[in-house]
């Protein structure tokens, strides 16, 4: 058995832990990453579509269960920067709103411990490390800023800059998506036609592994151990500290005894992992005297939305510049309830048409490619107690989810279908996605005040036990409408900054 002794142990490297790892690198305490995938290696793959969406090359994780006991594969990458190796890079900030008590058509989504005024400043370093391109003041929603974002907005392809006037045409105020790529001056990013979805090759992706987890290794005191999945917690004899993290690297069992443990693993998985821990002081798992671990997940309501115009062209390569939010907001032109977010994604190639229509002859995928355009259509998920992650009989995943808040976003695509047509894209079509596509998981181990509501306080910090911090989105109360990378990472650096104090 391998065994090593340190001041900090982090437990993932998708956004939550490589923020942390930055955030804690100049403190000189010595850190310990633990992943249990790899890197991803730069190789033509990386930009096929056809790796990428039928052959599902680095989509490695293992089969989970649903609620029914049908087994699903679902959207989450084992490797270093987690799911952000393969994210579309959209950094937009929760809205102010969104941390406060909101009525929604199927009920409350619950106030946070935190104000967004608290993570302000956190929001501001996070933009600054992930390189965020957009402009202030566009989107009619955007809450309160302290100060500009780092670099000036995506600029627009022809097309979308067409569909963005005849968007303002229908009184909608669309506006650029905070992006996170590599666009400064002398950047590397190449405006490519495959960033959404894909890996980058060229390391243009503001992912977790090139701005957080290689900038934290230039620390002599930051070390990363791959292939290095930990199974389990183990604390003293009172249950109060975690003393021993324990796993097995590539095979071969190893222990870490950390002053601090920091689990980043994903909503999944961090619960999961507090499950796997049980001992005589923690019988249903660590920190679950409660029953919380694992309660409240939520995963975000999701359509695909294609429109066709037939007989023009779409030769846009970089899609991923615009969305709307002009039905995000409780009492919008739609509805008295919030309904969701609009935003395009990087542009569908035959390839990805053939992962999701196979029967789809390549002469009609070739056809509708070159002429669509394709939005993400996001409504809130609503946190409800018996959506859960446990552990099955076999010690699988198994996840209960039954979606909620479904009426807004029916009516949200509704409104997107409409606001296609009216742009002059006579056919449109839409898909809603369903268990397997996790990939903005949260809530499993969320934050409170009350120890016997909630799993964590304020700052990630687990109830009852002295020295364990969660840093990934299970600790989200709501799942807002938002992609929720921003606020990961604003929230790990909120939390490792108080831990580096202590020390």
């Amino acid at each position: 058995m391998t065994t090593t002794t340190v001041d900090a142990a982090i437990v993932g490297t998708g956004m939550g832990g490589g923020a942390a790892a930055l955030t804690l690198a100049p403190s000189g305490a010595s850190i310990l990453m633990l992943e249990r995938g790899d890197f991803l290696p730069p190789e033509p793959e990386n930009w096929s579509p056809e790796a990428n969406f039928v052959d599902h090359r680095y989509k490695n994780a293992e089969s989970w269960q649903s609620g029914s006991g049908k087994a699903f594969k679902p959207g989450v990458h084992y490797c270093v920067g987690g799911n952000t190796k393969v994210y579309g890079a959209a950094l937009p900030r929760f809205r102010a709103h969104d941390f406060d008590d909101v009525e929604h058509r199927d009920g409350v989504s619950p106030a946070w411990p935190v104000a967004y005024g608290e993570l302000e400043h956190y929001y501001t370093r996070a933009e600054a490390i992930l390189k965020v391109h957009a402009a202030p003041g566009e989107d009619p929603t955007d809450p309160p800023r302290s100060g500009d974002f780092p670099f000036p907005p995506v600029a627009h392809e022809p097309v979308v800059s067409e569909l963005a006037a005849k968007l303002r045409d229908q009184g909608l105020r669309p506006f650029h998506i905070p992006l996170g790529v590599d666009l400064r001056p002398g950047g590397s990013c190449i405006r490519c036609g495959t960033c959404d979805g894909y890996p980058c090759k060229v390391r243009a992706k503001s992912d977790a592994e090139t701005c957080a987890v290689r900038p934290a290794l230039e620390f002599d005191n930051v070390r990363l151990w791959t292939g290095a999945r930990v199974d389990r917690l183990e604390t003293n004899s009172a249950g109060t500290t975690v003393t021993v993290v324990h796993g097995r690297r590539h095979g071969q069992p190893f222990a870490v005894r950390s002053g601090h443990v920091l689990v980043a693993c994903g909503a999944v998985n961090s619960a999961a992992l507090l499950l796997r821990s049980a001992s005589p002081s923690h019988e249903r798992g660590l920190a679950n005297r409660f029953d919380q671990v694992g309660r409240y997940y939520m995963a975000h309501n999701n359509s695909v939305l294609l429109a066709l115009r037939p007989f023009k062209k779409n030769d846009t390569t970089f899609q991923k510049t615009l969305a709307v939010n002009d039905f995000y907001c409780p009492g919008n032109p739609a509805s008295r309830y919030p309904l969701g977010n609009l935003q395009l994604i990087g542009k569908v190639h035959q390839g990805a048409l053939k992962g999701a229509r196979p029967r789809l002859p390549r002469p009609l995928r070739d056809f509708v490619a070159a002429r669509s355009i394709e939005w993400w259509v996001m409504s809130e998920d609503l946190p409800e107690a018996d959506n859960r992650v446990r552990l099955a009989g076999s010690g699988r995943i198994a996840v209960d989810w039954t979606p909620t808040n479904i009426e807004a976003h029916k009516q949200l695509v509704h409104m997107a279908r409409r606001m296609m047509r009216r742009a002059g894209y006579r056919f449109v079509f839409t898909e809603t996605m369903g268990i397997e596509t996790n990939s903005h998981q949260c809530g499993t181990l969320r934050m409170g005040t009350e120890s016997d509501r909630s799993v964590v306080d304020s700052l990630g910090r687990v109830h009852g036990l002295s020295n364990v911090t969660v840093v990934d989105s299970s600790v989200f109360v709501s799942s807002s409408a938002c992609n929720p990378a921003l606020t990961i990472a604003a929230l790990s650096i909120r939390a490792s900054e108080h831990l580096a104090a202590t020390w």
